[in-house]
């Protein structure tokens, strides 16, 4: 088959299901990732055959992605702060919010950089790995911990880890469980992007997202939306340096009860709006 006419057949097909702009990015990236032609050559090279075993395996991801499971799932691929990331149904699939989040974190340390030198960092719910891994990246002077309850996650940011060659401490907990806190030291930053959805929001969310990201890395009950939160505050209360930072990623109707919850345990905050101009991110420093 001509990538041309696989091309508007795939299109055409996604765009049942998707807008007709996500359609679009979907299609280009699952004919890249068969050919390994960009999205431009796609276009100059229009009459390009398509193998046979190229077929065959676009009609497997197509059936798949047609039952709305992600692209990313499908492809067991993602990209996150410029980094491509193996991910499968274990972990969440990473946001462009969560990006703001590290960004925000690099800026802080930057600005900051006479008092933060040679720094510990601690992840909370690590899921893919994307957040410590990216910071290694980037600060490469970090030690970097990272938790998540799910030993399978575990193993994907491990696989991550190695795959973009960088040391990040990986430990199974249940961060809930104080019982579990003991064997942490004291850390200069701690990040969490916890699960923060309420349940109730289920109905109005995506089957893409329902039905195939983990639900334990999401949703939290909706009488008790803020349990992350509070055993974050309360661990940092015990295990920040002085004047030290804490990041997290919030809903953004609870941005404001996450500040509150973390100014009753004596932390100064700001919360930080993401480029959709929604309350997404709070800093804690005490």
């Amino acid at each position: 088959m001509l990538i041309q006419k696989a091309r508007q057949n795939l299109l055409q097909q996604l765009s049942q299901i998707y807008s007709v702009n996500e359609a679009g990015q979907i299609t280009d990236w699952v004919l890249e990732f068969i050919t390994g032609m960009s999205k431009t050559d796609q276009l100059v090279e229009s009459q390009y055959q398509i193998s046979q075993q190229g077929f065959m395996q676009l009609e497997k991801i197509t059936s798949r992605l047609l039952q709305h499971e992600p692209v990313q799932y499908v492809l067991e691929e993602s990209w996150f702060c410029g980094l491509k990331f193996y991910v499968n149904k274990h972990v969440l699939i990473p946001r462009p919010e969560t990006e703001e989040l590290v960004e925000w974190i690099i800026k802080t340390l930057a600005d900051q950089k006479d008092t933060f030198q040679k720094i510990t960092i601690l992840d909370i719910g690590t899921g893919s790995g994307c957040i410590p891994i990216c910071l290694a990246k980037k600060l490469q002077h970090a030690a970097i911990w990272s938790c998540d309850i799910s030993k399978e996650a575990l193993q994907v940011a491990e696989k991550n880890a190695s795959a973009h060659a960088v040391k990040v401490k990986l430990l199974p907990v249940n961060f809930l469980d104080e019982k579990q806190w003991h064997s942490f030291p004291k850390f200069d930053i701690i990040v969490s992007n916890p699960p923060y959805v309420p349940e109730k929001d289920k109905a109005s969310m995506q089957a893409n997202v329902v039905n195939f990201e983990p639900g334990k890395a999401l949703f939290v009950p909706d009488n008790d939306a803020l349990v992350f939160y509070n055993a974050i505050a309360k661990f940092s209360s015990k295990h920040l340096q002085q004047k030290r930072i804490v990041f997290l990623e919030t809903h953004e109707s609870l941005s404001r009860e996450v500040a509150a919850v973390f100014q009753s345990n004596g932390f100064t905050t700001t919360v930080k709006k993401d480029m959709q101009g929604k309350n997404r991110m709070v800093k804690a420093e005490k």
